[in-house]
């Protein structure tokens, strides 16, 4: 399980809560983190591997080699992870850098659960723009899991437990070829594809992440198919 975020959204924070020792350096200052820090920890369904990355800035600003050799230890471990947890820092909303690496996370094609850290920290106004910022800049990720916590306090990192091993399980379900096809019947009755495209078989080719193939009369354009994967 991998934590990534921007720096100084609470990435190290949170990781000490879950393993429950103090193992990353916590400062105000963002940066602290240069490299990754990994720890298994005994659940009663089995170990669990979190993984501290360093926090995540834009590649020009990126200017010591020892940050740019821990940015590329950081995209490993994501594209390596079997779950990513992507934290952000309620106070400051979704950022242009949170898109980038949503979008980042999910080309490593593993599943995603959306923390937003410090929500403690936000009024009733706030949280409601949040919220709206998910789905409007955040929605190329699908039905993510969004949990409201405070790594700081501890409150809602509880629910992250059982979100991990639904996310896990999801992604290795395999959905009859049945299911597969009326899904895609109805997403095409209720927004057919462009230009005459159809859609005239699909099914599931793979697991973790899901994977399927759909047989067409043409080419599909890629706006439908974001579509078809957001029903599916």
């Amino acid at each position: 399980v991998t934590l990534v975020g921007r720096p100084n959204v609470g990435k190290s924070t949170l990781f000490n809560r879950l393993i429950g020792e103090n193992r990353s350096v916590v400062h105000d200052m963002p940066g602290t983190t240069r490299d990754t820090i990994d720890t298994v920890v005994e659940t009663e369904n089995g170990p669990v591997r979190f993984i501290d990355t360093a926090g995540m800035r834009r590649k020009a600003r990126v200017d010591e080699s020892t940050e740019y050799y821990s940015l590329v230890r950081a995209l490993q471990a994501v594209d390596t992870a079997d779950v990513s947890l992507l934290i952000i820092d309620s106070t400051e909303g979704i950022t242009h850098q949170d898109q980038r690496l949503a979008e980042r996370v999910d080309a490593a094609g593993c599943p995603i659960l959306v923390l937003l850290n410090k929500w403690d920290l936000c009024d009733e106004e706030a949280r409601e723009d949040i919220l709206g910022q998910v789905g409007d800049r955040l929605h190329f990720i699908g039905q993510a899991p969004v949990i409201r916590i405070s790594a700081l306090s501890g409150r809602n990192v509880g629910r992250l437990w059982p979100a991990l091993a639904e996310s896990v399980m999801e992604y290795q379900t395999r959905i009859p070829t049945r299911r597969v096809n009326e899904v895609v019947r109805a997403a095409q009755a209720a927004h057919p594809a462009p230009g005459g495209v159809r859609v005239l078989y699909a099914t599931q080719g793979a697991t973790d992440p899901p994977t399927f193939t759909l047989f067409a009369n043409r080419e599909v354009p890629k706006t439908w198919l974001r579509y078809l994967e957001r029903k599916i």
